[in-house]
């Protein structure tokens, strides 16, 4: 056989599959309300831009350290102590990522033997565990049930361990449901890690999207558990800046001292110009700019969520954090993948099916709340025909 069984045996990542195929709708010259992938309508902000535009005048175009600039270095050991009370050191505990999905692979990379067992959410960001599976590891799903809030309870993570378990990974706030962990649902998890001693990795792309008066809280913070986080962070959400491919990770210093060999064979640095925007915007705080992206996404995922739950069939409510609205369709007696291939093709409506976030999303369909105004609107009107259609 000349292809791999890894390769052969994965699936795709569904919110890449559904937003390419809105793309291949959108420039076939059709109409498209696309809200799959996690992709804010508002581009890069302005002084951003013009911090990279100005590093590649300046010749800023070349290699960089394994593990990132001295300078984007320090501008994330800065944010991390303004923003989340954590004062780490530049040159020790933070190499510089290509977003959060590339600082997950090399993470367990660094501390997974083949075999090793990862417990993972039920429902999870949907490379969690084809990403594990790629790298020999073992996958085990923990359900977040509705009754609990979409949170884990430690019994359940209890039931979960084996001899084999080496590590957890979580998402905070959580995608696709919205969660903002409270510092009782971090203790949980910290209490069990300790305990087994196992490495915590948190996918932390959305800590400054959070609603309604709530807190981000990091899991590192938490007493003991520096030595067992690997935290990552990454500028893809909250600065609009997915295309960037820029992110960081943040972990004690044996942790990034590997990781950061693994880079220099697997991607050699991180794209230097990228490093100079990241710079503008991690060692200063937010500039007006972006407080009124982050302003009017509030505006718009409360909105979004209230109009869908008055939908007769669905259910919705507002997510603590996050750009999603998690939509329960049970009541329509389909499954998430027919709900979402009919709405495209009814409707030209693009979402993303709970199922593939696991077995537990099966019910449900995840949203992008962030999407301009027009799409909104047109997206709900396509929403509520197709839902009012169903016998």
């Amino acid at each position: 056989m000349v292809l791999s069984k890894r390769v052969l045996n994965s699936a795709t990542s569904a919110t890449v599959r559904i937003a390419d195929k809105a793309q291949s709708i959108r420039e076939n010259g059709d109409k498209v309300f696309d809200f799959s992938a996690g992709r804010a309508f508002e581009h890069t902000p302005k002084y951003v831009l013009d911090a990279a535009i100005e590093a590649m005048r300046n010749g800023e175009t070349h290699q960089t350290m394994a593990k990132g600039t001295t300078a984007y270095r320090a501008a994330c050991a800065i944010k991390l102590k303004r923003e989340n009370a954590i004062e780490a050191n530049p040159e020790t505990e933070i190499v510089a990522t290509m977003g959060c999905k590339q600082g997950l692979t090399v993470s367990l990379l660094t501390i997974l033997n083949p075999g090793d067992e990862v417990i993972v959410e039920d429902p999870c960001f949907v490379s969690y565990q084809q990403t594990i599976n790629y790298l020999g590891g073992v996958p085990v799903a923990v359900p977040l049930l509705p009754e609990n809030k979409f949170r884990w309870k430690r019994e359940q993570l209890e039931k979960a361990i084996t001899s084999k378990t080496k590590a957890i990974i979580f998402c905070t706030p959580h995608n696709p449901t919205g969660v903002v962990h409270t510092l009782e649902d971090l203790e949980e998890i910290a209490y069990v890690a300790k305990k087994h001693n196992l490495v915590v990795i948190t996918d932390e792309p959305y800590e400054r999207t959070v609603w309604g008066g709530k807190k981000h809280l990091n899991l590192a913070t938490l007493q003991g558990m520096d030595k067992h986080t690997i935290t990552l962070m990454s500028l893809t959400k909250s600065f609009s800046m997915g295309g960037w491919r820029l992110g960081f990770a943040y972990a004690n210093p044996e942790k990034i001292r590997q990781m950061s060999k693994l880079q220099q064979h697997l991607i050699t640095c991180v794209n230097s110009f990228a490093q100079a925007g990241g710079i503008a915007a991690y060692s200063q705080p937010p500039k007006d700019e972006v407080l009124d992206y982050w302003l009017e996404w509030e505006k718009k995922v409360v909105y979004f969520t209230e109009e869908i739950d008055k939908i007769e069939g669905l259910s919705c409510y507002t997510p603590e954090g996050g750009f999603y609205a998690w939509v329960d369709i049970s009541a329509t007696g389909i499954s998430s993948d027919e709900f979402c291939d009919r709405l495209l093709e009814e409707q030209q409506v693009a979402i993303i099916p709970g199922a593939s976030f696991g077995q537990m999303g099966e019910n449900y369909v995840r949203i992008n709340c962030v999407k301009s105004w027009e799409e909104i609107e047109g997206g709900l009107k396509g929403l509520t025909n197709f839902v009012e259609s169903l016998p």
